[in-house]
């Protein structure tokens, strides 16, 4: 729920994608605080629905839609966080090792998206999986949709 406020409040606030979402860049301090860090390659959009069109960031955790080199916004994020989240869960990155870099891309690409085990999870797990690792950008639900907030008229 922490790393989902902190993106409502880069996306919806600073109006930032961050880019390069992965385990090493979410941390936890003692008091069990969580901090998104690491802003490197992240960008700055003018408005909630403008969108970027740079290839940078950690290409393991990229959406399908980074790595076709399309248009990409703050559900970009969305599709690392999921990944994140179900390598945590695992414990294992949630796509078979791949002879090559390359051909992990294609599987991003081209293949289904990788699931939570329902054999193994709580259905409202396996559902938030799949909400954030969606293909198709569009379909991904938001970091607020996610957590269950409402984004204020005046951050929209």
């Amino acid at each position: 729920m922490q790393v989902l406020k902190g993106l409502m409040y880069l996306h919806h606030e600073k109006r930032v994608i961050h880019r390069d979402l992965k385990p090493s860049n979410i941390l936890i301090n003692h008091r069990g605080e969580v901090k998104i860090s690491d802003f490197g390659v992240s960008a700055i959009i003018s408005s909630s629905s403008a969108q970027r069109d740079t290839f940078t960031g950690t290409f393991n955790y990229m959406a399908p839609e980074r790595i076709s080199g399309q248009k990409h916004g703050h559900l970009s994020d969305i599709w690392s966080l999921g990944l994140v989240m179900l390598e945590c869960a695992t414990g294992n990155f949630p796509y078979p090792p791949r002879e090559s870099f390359y051909e992990l891309l294609e599987a991003v690409v081209d293949q289904p998206s990788p699931s939570a085990p329902s054999d193994q999870f709580s259905p409202e797990f396996c559902s938030f999986i799949s909400a954030c690792i969606q293909k198709n950008a569009a379909d991904r639900s938001s970091a607020q949709t996610l957590s269950g907030s409402s984004i204020p008229e005046h951050v929209r």
